[in-house]
């Protein structure tokens, strides 16, 4: 075995992992409220440590270069997104951080209609007169996860506790929920965060407040996102160049060094 080849080989799989989730993160450098994936990468251990076993004479030299590497845990950065002013009376921004609008949405499982969060808050009226965020058409919920329903043609008042009045009247007030642990949540499509275990939401803190009129804007920068996947680029092609030095020094080896006299 050409153990340089193989170490090799692992960080071009790694790295082409790292460069697939920074490439999905620059895609969405316009989607309102995304938050950036962050993948990882770590050293994997020699074979010796792996299987728990002493390494033979031979095999030390070979422990002393590692195992090569692999794709490590990947996490959610909840950095919060700069706001951004549109005029829409039914949008609607998140000013602090780990919290969240709850949103109606199904479960691709049961079937079933689950609560999911979400940082996006462009908001509109469908047909049905309900208040759904305006990319998904998902409704989004009150206090009691219950959908909201808003008049046709009256002006649209939300205050910064989220309760929405049409005609001097409250008639619903949004939900916004507060995840003390984000480490719970993971992505579940169309901009939705779902949560493992036991439901994670709570009230939200005086410092959290609902701005109208404003939406808050994909938390990727594009600059560093174009430069994180520069890297990435670089180091697969490193490492593809490896595997070729690899390749060539083995055919030396076996035609040259190797050929009988």
């Amino acid at each position: 075995m050409n153990y340089g080849l193989y170490l090799s080989a692992s960080g071009v799989l790694t790295n082409l992992y790292r460069q697939d989730v920074l490439t999905n993160n620059l895609a969405n450098v316009a989607t309102d409220g995304f938050k950036s994936d962050v993948p990882t990468i770590r050293q994997r251990d020699p074979q010796s440590i792996e299987s728990g076993t002493p390494p033979e004479a031979s095999q030390r030299l070979l422990d002393r270069l590692g195992g090569g590497a692999l794709a490590g845990p990947q996490s959610i950065s909840f950095e919060p997104g700069v706001l951004k002013e549109t005029g829409g009376p039914l949008d609607a921004a998140l000013e602090g951080d780990n919290a969240f609008f709850a949103i109606a949405d199904t479960d691709a499982k049961t079937g079933k209609q689950a609560v999911r969060l979400s940082r996006n808050g462009r908001f509109s009226r469908n047909s049905e007169g309900y208040l759904v965020q305006t990319s998904s058409g998902n409704r989004v919920l009150d206090t009691q996860d219950q959908p909201i329903r808003i008049q046709d043609g009256a002006a649209v008042t939300i205050d910064p506790s989220g309760r929405v009045q049409q005609a001097g009247s409250v008639v619903a007030q949004i939900q916004v929920a507060s995840v003390s642990d984000t480490r719970l949540l993971f992505k579940r499509g169309k901009n939705l965060f779902a949560w493992s275990g036991s439901d994670p939401r709570k009230p939200v803190a005086g410092s959290v407040s609902v701005k109208q009129g404003y939406i808050e804007q994909s938390a990727v920068d594009p600059i560093r996102a174009l430069m994180a996947l520069t890297d990435a680029q670089r180091a697969v092609s490193d490492n593809a160049r490896m595997i070729s030095l690899h390749d060539r020094l083995m055919d030396q080896a076996v035609n040259t060094l190797g050929r009988v006299a």
